[in-house]
Formats: structure tokens, C-alpha cells, sequence
């Protein structure tokens, strides 16, 4: 078994719900986590809270790329983060916290950590 096996995953919704390039919410304990799936399938899942302005808005954000990595950039003052690693393109001392995430029978699951 590996680590990621005893981990706690929580599910989030129904794979066929979701929108691709739209993020939704949702709070896994105490944390909000913004889920995202791409054009071709992908699935990420970040921090829901910008860390510009404390809003937990980044599920709402506009997901793009660049150079062919997904990147979604905040609502509210356009600061861009990749989803793959949580960097943020406009501020290097800055960026998201990542969370394991997969599709188990048709079912969105996210770990944020722990067994």
C-alpha cells in the first residue's frame, strides 16, 4: 500500500458534473479546495483562497494556460497560478498549496492529507 492509498479521500462530486475549465468548491475539514477539470480530462485540485486578498474565490477564477499548462488566474486581481504545482507566475515568493486528487468510479475524490 502506498501513502497515498492510506490517506483519507473525501468526494467531491461526480466526475460527469463537472464543467471542463470551471472550478468548483468545496470545504474537505477545515480547508476550502477549488477543483478544476481541464479540456482533456485533467484534474486539479488547489487552495480556494487567494493569498492577494484572503477571499476564497479561486474556484471562480479563469482557467487557461501557458505554454500548455493549466494555470488559473484569480477574479479578482488577475494574479495567475499553475495548477499543476500552485506557483504563482506574477509573484515567485508566492503560491498555492496542491492536493492529490483522482477519479475513482465516475467519482471526483481529493485528499488533503492524512490517514
Amino acid at each position: 500500500m502506498t501513502a497515498l492509498d492510506a490517506q483519507a479521500w473525501t468526494t467531491v462530486c461526480r466526475f460527469d458534473v463537472l464543467t471542463a475549465e470551471r472550478g468548483v468548491a468545496a470545504l474537505l475539514g477545515d480547508r476550502q479546495v477549488a477543483v478544476f477539470r481541464t479540456f482533456d480530462g485533467a484534474l486539479y485540485a488547489v487552495d480556494n483562497t487567494d493569498p492577494f486578498s484572503g477571499a476564497a474565490v479561486l474556484s471562480r477564477g479563469i482557467v487557461g494556460d501557458r505554454a500548455g499548462e493549466p494555470t488559473v488566474a484569480s477574479p479578482l486581481h488577475k494574479q495567475v497560478f499553475f495548477l499543476s504545482t500552485g506557483r504563482c507566475l506574477d509573484d515567485e515568493a508566492v503560491a498555492l498549496s496542491t492536493y492529490p486528487i483522482r477519479l475513482r468510479d465516475g467519482l471526483v475524490e481529493v485528499t488533503v492529507g492524512g490517514a
